[in-house]
């Protein structure tokens, strides 16, 4: 598992797959395999590209202290 952050959000990488495997004999990327890879295979909410390789990725979201839980956690 690796790490990438991008734009100040960071996401969790969970599959690398080469621009060019998804790229047909014209050089036009297939978005209908990128949205499959995303919605159905990899079930991630994010896909980023760089130069070689589409990252489907997930999200890390803002961590978030919730008090509540703390406070029952240590009254009890």
């Amino acid at each position: 598992m690796s790490f990438y952050k991008h734009n100040d959000r960071y996401y969790i990488i969970h599959r690398q797959i080469r621009v060019a495997d998804l790229t047909d004999k014209d050089g036009r990327v297939n978005l209908d395999l990128v949205k499959e890879g995303r919605d159905s295979i990899f079930k991630v909410d994010h896909v980023l590209r760089n130069e070689t390789y589409f990252l489907f990725a997930e999200t890390i979201q803002d961590a978030e202290i919730i008090e509540e839980m703390v406070e029952e956690t240590h009254s009890e």
